[in-house]
């Protein structure tokens, strides 16, 4: 038998951050009062809107007691002068109702989609702040799906279903009141489907929300897929990859489909019952009001007008589907939301932990907290007992990096080679806490990088990755984002160190606009960009991960020529596989098997290193199967 593909849990899209179904014990009002914190501002045009709702409500609640008297008025006695006054209270009942209801949308429209936008800026915020390694895990289709499709979700279901949620159950218990007053026996009869409806919505709410949870995280893995597409398309293309991406298109697109169409299935029955029910009920009511009639126990205007209250109060009933419905979609979209929000940010800058380096694998930093004493006296970059493991390694896998020790000088340049996935980008990635150690001490002139602010840390130390990230801005906007101060002659010295002349060819010069990911760009163009940014605010530190790798080698050589100049001011770490950029270094450091193997100048290590003398020959084999470098 097939699965389903809505209720089924053990799903691939569960095993993606951020694609859970709903937890054990989740409940759809604790989900949706988290949003108070942003709905207080705006409670005051809330409860306005509510009011200007329940009244338009009210008054449709009054036209029945009308259209009674004017049964047994004017209609009874034949009397149609005495008709018009009541028509003209029912024209005021009917103008009454769209004012009202025209207020409820006016008063709210503009302060909710603040709302929408402050949540949305505090999401976006947050993101900015959350490590990388959040990041590594979060397909990205997820994210942006809790930024946009959540987040209208939410300020639709504030501006009309939460509204109507209110209302209609406050008009529902009027209009009961006012049934009872007309006839008791009648009513009772009308309100029988009352409890098998609470005990269906119950149970249908909980299988909903599932439904819906995989709706919506599906929704975010083909956003995904369609952002990769987008991104990757030259690689499809150049690969002839583009219909097998168009397939795995069609497929995703089809399990969602089919999920919809599961939701929309669930939603389709409860909605035949929910109007199906009070409907057998109006009709047993007319039943027995029209034999009360017949036999002098009713007037015929008090049926109409009970009657005609019945069918008031249907349009709550029949809404009470739509209205849990939505409320478990936006419940479910508050819980995306807050997903993002409740994951833990970096390490708070103060904290500071004194650690032991480990001799097992799998060290455990540990949290006690200790005053680092600052030391003034330049003592460049140490690296002490440093380990690291990816949060989501396999337990079973050694860590990465199992006990670092090194000392880059202040003012010197040090290269570091080693191996395919030896770990010497997370090793750099690690001075500027982009991740955080597992075990050890770094310290840049002797503080403990976790003593400094983050912002602080990161004006101190500048980086430049093999795989540079530009922005959709112009040159200038994504050069100066390594020292936003800066003025034109430091952008200048930026670019002329770089070799980045291009940028004078470009339409716009320095104002010209690189597009998405920088892709109009050459590679060798956007790493130039790249080393541009990283030295423009002349960095106190220095981390360059291959920066030259896609520069020809008449390029390359004066890149080099220029940057011995940067180098010479600062101290900094070069990740090198090639000859001309250990030759940038006045020392070199071997990495392998987690530790480093080997310092010393190049001429030294040819002669005593076995291992730098293959790196360095081309003849170096790959990281030893199951390491987890990135």
């Amino acid at each position: 038998m097939a699965k389903n593909p809505v209720l089924d849990t053990a799903t691939d899209s569960v095993a993606v951050p951020g694609t859970a179904p709903p937890a054990p014990g989740r409940s759809t009002v604790r989900s949706l009062l988290r949003l108070w914190p942003y709905v207080r501002p705006v409670r005051t045009r809330l409860v306005v809107s509510v009011a200007a709702a329940m009244l338009a409500s009210l008054s449709t609640l009054v036209i029945p007691i009308v259209l009674g008297w004017i049964v047994d008025g004017p209609i009874a006695e034949h009397d149609l002068a005495a008709l018009w006054p009541y028509a003209a209270l029912l024209l005021l009942l009917g103008l009454s109702e769209a004012v009202f209801f025209h207020a409820r949308r006016v008063v709210l429209a503009r302060p909710l989609a603040g709302v929408e936008s402050t949540m949305r800026g505090e999401l976006f915020g947050k993101l900015q702040r959350l490590p990388v390694s959040f990041h590594d895990r979060w397909g990205s289709g997820q994210l942006l799906s809790r930024a946009m499709s959540d987040l209208y979700v939410v300020r639709t279901y504030l501006a009309f279903p939460l509204i109507f949620l209110v209302v209609n159950s406050l008009t529902f218990l009027a209009g009961i009141a006012l049934m009872f007053t007309q006839d008791w026996r009648l009513a009772l009869i009308t309100l029988a489907p009352t409890l098998p409806l609470f005990l269906l919505t119950r149970r249908f709410e909980s299988r909903y929300s599932r439904a819906t949870r995989m709706t919506q995280d599906r929704n975010g893995d083909l956003a995904t897929l369609v952002e990769e597409s987008v991104l990757g398309i030259r690689i499809l293309k150049a690969f002839g990859r583009h219909r097998s991406m168009s397939e795995r298109f069609h497929e995703q697109s089809a399990v969602l489909r089919r999920t919809e169409l599961e939701k929309a299935g669930m939603l389709a029955n409860l909605w035949s019952i929910v109007i199906g029910l009070p409907e057998l009920a109006l009709g047993c009511s007319l039943a027995v009001g029209a034999y009360l009639v017949a036999h002098d126990e009713m007037s015929a205007g008090a049926l109409v007008a009970f009657l005609s209250t019945a069918l008031t109060i249907r349009w709550p009933i029949e809404s009470l589907g739509w209205l849990i419905a939505y409320s478990n979609e936006a419940a479910t979209a508050a819980d995306r939301f807050f997903e993002v929000l409740d994951a833990p940010d970096a390490e708070p800058a103060e904290t500071v932990r004194t650690t032991t380096p480990s001799t097992t694998p799998s060290a455990v930093p540990s949290t006690t907290t200790t005053a680092v004493k600052t030391v003034t006296t330049p003592d460049g970059i140490r690296l002490t007992g440093v380990r690291f493991r990816y949060p989501d390694a396999p337990a079973d896998t050694p860590d990465l990096l199992r006990g670092i020790d090194l000392h880059i000088r202040s003012g010197e340049t040090m290269a570091l080679v080693g191996a395919t996935g030896s770990g010497k980008t997370t090793l750099t990635a690690l001075l500027p806490r982009l991740y955080e150690a597992t075990a050890g001490t770094i310290t840049l002139d002797g503080r403990d990088i976790r003593e400094l602010d983050r912002s602080r840390l990161r004006e101190l130390v500048a980086v430049a990755f093999e795989d540079p990230t530009l922005f959709s801005a112009t040159i200038r906007e994504n050069v100066l984002m390594g020292a936003p101060g800066a003025g034109e002659d430091r952008l200048r010295a930026a670019l002329a160190t770089a070799q980045a002349g291009f940028v004078d060819h470009l339409p716009e010069g320095v104002d010209t606009e690189v597009g998405e990911q920088g892709l109009g760009l050459s590679g060798g163009q956007r790493q130039r960009l790249a080393l541009a940014r990283a030295v423009v605010g002349d960095p106190s530190f220095l981390m360059l991960d291959d920066p030259l790798s896609a520069l020809d080698v008449h390029t390359e050589a004066l890149v080099e020529r220029a940057l011995r100049e940067v180098l010479a001011s600062t101290t900094a770490l070069v990740v090198a596989h090639r000859p001309s950029t250990v030759m940038l270094a006045d020392r070199v450091a071997v990495l392998a098997d987690g530790r480093i193997e080997a310092v010393g100048t190049h001429q030294e290590l040819l002669q005593s290193s076995a291992r730098y003398r293959a790196l360095m020959s081309g003849e170096a084999t790959l990281a030893p199967e199951g390491s987890t470098a990135r």
